[in-house]
């Protein structure tokens, strides 16, 4: 007789210990549906609780508006074109508000698809091929959107804030479009690109409220991650291996040298090596040296990490400007789309000059992106923070006007921003962020920096930012800002006020640029308190706990 009888084998217990907690988890899941379901039923009803009338709505096509659709497009920038559009849902009046959800991407999907084609076929110009790129674009975060929203429930926090980036980034494409067709001045072009767009930015705006409407329900009951972490391990690193190596440069992949001592001479050909949507980390080295390249970190190609020698050795530039022809969604000396890009001890420059305006330096268009010990230097539109989600740390940024820009949720930590002398005339403006919609969660977030100049700057007006779009958010926090900054703190876009639905906020900074005595009196202008700014940290605003651990670069989480 075996001496092991009446003992569990310890694989046979791990075993019955993992199917034990998976029915925990089970049981947890379902209770949380429960009372969500329950929740939207009473904000469904609740809708039509005030409005007890014997009239019975109707969509475009007469048909009557079901207690969902109407709870759902109620909460929208664009009701009519929600009631024409999600009304007109099959079986609308048995879908729930988060089928509706879905089903508001998928015709978004089609009609932004309608655009693409249209435009495709209208000419082969820069503007029309910057159009075509961003449509694309478009289209790839409503798939990740409806994709991800099919396979669960929808409102889990965290999943909450990727569909919101998302179709934030979505409509910030559309909207970067438009941009570019009226750069040029050409009248012909804008308004047939407006007439393109209108259904498509008005559908994706929809959508993007109608799922942050889905998540503050959500939130309103504590349906917390907690709920589902009890016993549940989750893998906040998306298969990527963890980044042990303090210098990155002994696990290189692909080496870069422009003196031959590398595979390749030119970082665009090593690019050409990395495999396609891969889970895993392709690490290059760029050894030290200027690069006289424009490089583009395609859609297709994740988890790139680029390592220079230092922010003063390896260093990529460019000269390609507006003023000779190139949109400025097309002018960045280094471009990255691919998402989990990371960049370290590199410089990024665009040599163009003040004379020639938009001249960008680096541009970021990619999701959990990260850059640690590198420099942007450029004048007008340095670094193009466009979309998605941004991590910046110890890095320096040099510019003129509106030199930190775009329409990402970025966190600045621990930065130097340096401002320098603009064209005769100009005026420095740090940030111009590109917020659209107030559902948006989208936002430019200085922590802990500090804004001192680039030589002697007294003659020169210098300014925090300026409000570029209705919605502008920006916000600066615990950093050290020198004495040459206006005492008025913001500039006007134009005229002498501001959107009163624009969001700046000024937190517990120092040096004499910092006083808030004589800024300007507006109304999207506030003074954070410690629960107003927590929400611009890296934990809330880029949620940077579930990705950055990953990447080694050092963060603060919270204030």
């Amino acid at each position: 007789m075996s001496s092991s009888y009446g003992k569990v084998d310890e694989r046979e217990h791990a075993m019955l210990e993992a199917r034990r907690k998976s029915r925990k988890r089970i049981a947890i899941i379902a209770v949380s549906l429960v009372v969500l379901v329950g929740i939207i039923i009473g904000a469904v009803f609740g809708t039509m609780a005030h409005k007890k009338s014997t009239t019975v709505e109707t969509n475009v096509n007469g048909d009557p508006i079901s207690v969902s659709v109407k709870a759902v497009c109620d909460v929208t920038l664009h009701k009519e074109k929600c009631f024409e559009t999600v009304g007109s849902a099959p079986n609308a009046s048995s879908l729930t508000p988060e089928q509706l959800f879905r089903y508001a991407v998928k015709i978004t999907i089609t009609e932004v698809s309608k655009a693409l084609n249209t435009i495709s076929s209208s000419g082969h110009n820069t503007t029309m091929s910057a159009c075509v790129e961003l449509l694309d674009l478009t289209i790839d975060n409503l798939n990740d959107t409806l994709t991800s929203s099919s396979k669960g429930d929808v409102t889990l926090p965290e999943l909450v804030h990727d569909l919101r980036t998302w179709l934030s980034s979505a409509e910030t494409y559309q909207e970067t479009c438009l941009e570019t067709l009226a750069e040029f001045n050409d009248p012909e072009s804008m308004t047939f690109g407006e007439s393109q767009l209108k259904n498509s930015t008005e559908m994706t705006s929809n959508a993007l409220a109608i799922i942050t409407w889905l998540g503050k329900i959500a939130d309103s009951m504590k349906l917390r991650r907690r709920l589902l972490t009890a016993d549940v391990a989750v893998d906040f690193y998306g298969g990527r291996r963890l980044l042990q190596s303090t210098d990155l440069r002994k696990e290189a992949h692909i080496v870069v040298a422009k003196d031959g001592s590398g595979k390749y001479k030119t970082i665009s050909r090593a690019l050409k090596d990395v495999p396609e949507k891969s889970e895993k980390r392709t690490i290059i080295y760029v050894k030290k040296g200027v690069y006289f390249e424009n490089v583009k970190v395609e859609k297709k190609m994740w988890n790139v990490v680029v390592v220079g020698d230092g922010e003063s050795k390896s260093i990529v530039s460019g000269r390609l400007n507006v003023v000779d022809g190139t949109p400025t969604f097309k002018t960045a000396t280094f471009a990255v789309f691919g998402k989990g890009f990371m960049a370290r001890d590199m410089a990024f420059i665009n040599t163009a000059g003040p004379s020639k305006h938009q001249a960008v330096a680096l541009m970021v268009s990619a999701d959990h992106a990260a850059f640690y010990r590198c420099t942007m230097n450029a004048f007008q539109d340095t670094l193009y923070v466009h979309a998605q989600r941004q991590f910046y740390r110890n890095c320096t940024i040099i510019g003129t006007v509106d030199f930190i820009f775009g329409n990402s949720a970025s966190v600045l930590q621990n930065c130097r921003i340096l401002p320098r002398r603009p064209m005769k005339g100009q005026k420095n403006t740090i940030t111009a962020q590109g917020r659209t919609d107030p559902n948006q969660n989208t936002g430019i977030s200085i922590h802990r920096c500090n804004i001192s100049p680039l030589g002697d700057l007294t003659d020169v007006e210098t300014f925090l930012g300026r409000p570029w779009k209705n919605y502008s958010t920006t916000v600066i926090m615990d950093s050290f800002l020198h004495g040459f900054v206006d005492r008025k703190g913001w500039l006007p876009w134009t005229g002498d006020s501001a959107p009163a639905t624009i969001y700046y906020g000024e937190y517990k900074n120092s040096g004499a640029g910092a006083s808030t005595k004589n800024r300007v009196k507006w109304k999207g202008l506030r003074f954070l308190s410690t629960k107003e700014a927590n929400k611009f940290t890296v934990k809330p605003f880029v949620d940077g706990e579930r990705w950055l651990p990953a990447t080694k670069v050092p963060f603060r989480s919270g204030l």
